[in-house]
């Protein structure tokens, strides 16, 4: 069985094809984002992880439509002829049984052309709202694949609660980290320093990134600090890199530019409390493990999705919530130290997030999507 899988959401997607890898005979590519964003040249993370999975990364060409006019708004119009093209070939030449799209402009001109040629569909939804993209491709799709019970599109007979597939090395994580993450692990233990991990997701965040820059020296006065910082034009990654070297105690600073699975694993299995954006997937796996979160929602996605995300989880104990407009060194200094003062507490509460969680959402999808490329089957 040949299964095509797509989308800009590549921690679902990991999960999923962790879980297909385990089924014989089945032959797995994936079309994605050869850079992380227009204008930078930065490589996508599933670029570099997917090749050392043995699943085949083809880079595809895409445009998508944006809200503002900026330098790329030209170039970015002219891609999407393009990428319909050369999806259209791939997907001919190819022939997938089934697609499976983790949602992202880049995966828009996959899923039209799997319609095109009759291959059976399936996308996955994340959030609580459905994004653009993954709007115009449930128009196309064959199964969509929900993550809430109480998803914003109605029941129909397209729709699956899966769940959110949650990562293994999350789910069970087999202690598998360098020498720089065990040591700081021990020296949050040994210390009694709470751990704080801040991440802006696969991508990164610069303005995440540019709040830590301004208190990084008080946070290591109350904290070990662990920072996913992404790669991007920004450098942000260098310039923390720097600082770290002028800090009284560095051995309490870790940064990287991304963290690997059984590395984020072994990390959030020590961690007290993350500061991160509030996509779906990274509080789903924090309402999993019961990690209290301070949130800065991004604030100009289609209808608003990550606010959306943060206000539910906020209302199960997960979160707290600080605008991105509000973010600034100080105001970032002083909420992670007010919810470091009532940490039991919030623990307390965010344990009781993890019930909209579904364990084994990745098998279900995985499941979902084999159940699909047989239906299409002649028998």
């Amino acid at each position: 069985m040949k299964i095509l899988i797509t989308g800009a959401h590549f921690t679902p997607a990991q999960a999923v094809i962790e879980e297909l890898q385990k089924e014989p005979d089945i032959k797995i590519t994936y079309l994605g984002r050869k850079y992380t964003q227009e204008g930078d040249k930065s490589l996508s993370v599933e670029s570099q992880i997917l090749p050392k999975l043995g699943v085949k990364f083809i880079p595809v060409i895409a445009g998508r439509l944006q809200r503002s006019f900026t330098i790329y708004t030209i170039p970015s119009l002219f891609k999407v002829p393009l990428g319909a093209l050369q999806s259209f070939y791939i997907l001919l030449k190819d022939r997938p049984d089934v697609v499976l799209s983790f949602g992202g402009y880049v995966s828009v001109p996959v899923v039209i052309s799997a319609w095109l040629l009759s291959i059976p569909i399936i996308t996955h939804e994340q959030t609580l709202v459905s994004g653009l993209a993954n709007t115009i491709n449930s128009w196309f799709a064959d199964k969509v694949a929900v993550s809430f019970p109480n998803h914003e599109a109605r029941q129909n007979s397209k729709q699956v609660l899966t769940g959110n597939p949650i990562r293994r090395e999350v789910l069970e994580p087999g202690g598998f980290g360098d020498e720089e993450i065990k040591k700081i692990a021990q020296l949050s233990d040994n210390g009694k320093l709470p751990l704080l991990l801040v991440t802006g997701g696969n991508q990164g965040s610069h303005v995440i990134n540019l709040g830590v820059l301004g208190v990084l020296r008080e946070l290591i006065d109350v904290a070990c600090v662990v920072h996913q910082t992404g790669d991007s034009k920004f450098k942000d990654y260098d310039n923390l890199k720097e600082m770290q070297k002028t800090l009284k105690k560095p051995e309490r600073y870790l940064v990287r530019k991304w963290l690997e699975a059984e590395e984020m694993g072994v990390i959030l299995e020590g961690t007290d409390l993350v500061i991160s954006r509030a996509g779906a997937n990274t509080l789903l796996e924090l309402a999993f493990l019961g990690i209290p979160a301070l949130v800065i929602p991004i604030p100009y996605l289609h209808k608003n999705e990550q606010m959306v995300n943060a206000k539910y989880f906020e209302k199960l104990g997960l979160v707290r919530v600080l605008l991105q407009k509000e973010l600034n060194p100080e105001n970032l200094l002083s909420s992670v130290k007010d919810m470091l003062k009532n940490l039991p507490k919030l623990k307390e509460e965010a344990k009781e997030a993890g019930k909209v969680v579904v364990p084994d959402a990745a098998k279900r999808l995985a499941l979902e999507t084999i159940l699909l490329a047989n239906e299409d089957t002649p028998t």
